[in-house]
């Protein structure tokens, strides 16, 4: 029998909102947190289940064609807020990722038309729909629940 391989840890964040999955990076101090916080919170008050799965550091995997997603554990249900902490939150134990949001740096610019290229990542050979946020406004998160709803679930 083969031995699975072990999660590649990425630093981002993952998080399901409704039945989608959505993995959520970008450089340190871009607002991966503070996105998570303001999908949920906008998800929750429209009634949709929201929860997150993991915050700065997840494990990804393929598993039968598709790509999962785990908190670290020695973080799991830990959510950053600024301001407050380390917050502990409810958690998802794993979920599979139906998306990539990636939130730009500083002096990075979301591209206004992006190419068929960039509307694609792939993470362990799984190509995932992918979008550029350029940060945790209202804006982006309304950007990236409108992105979520044209992403048809398998």
């Amino acid at each position: 029998m083969i031995a699975a391989a072990p999660p590649l840890y990425l630093h981002a964040n993952a998080v399901l909102l409704g039945e989608k999955g959505v993995l959520l990076r970008g450089p340190s101090g871009a607002g991966k947190s503070a996105l998570t916080l303001a999908l949920m919170s906008r998800l929750e008050a429209q009634g949709d289940f929201a929860r997150l799965v993991g915050d700065d550091r997840v494990g990804v995997e393929a598993s039968c064609g598709r790509l999962v997603a785990r908190p670290h554990p020695a973080i799991a249900g830990l959510l950053e807020i600024r301001g407050l902490g380390l917050m502990r939150v409810a958690f998802e134990a794993a979920c599979v990722l139906h998306a990539i949001v990636d939130i730009c740096g500083p002096g990075e610019t979301a591209s206004r038309h992006p190419e068929p290229d960039e509307k694609i990542a792939s993470i362990c050979g799984i190509a995932l729909p992918r979008l550029a946020a350029k940060d945790c406004s209202d804006v982006s998160v309304a950007r990236i629940v409108f992105f979520l709803q044209e992403i048809t679930t398998i």
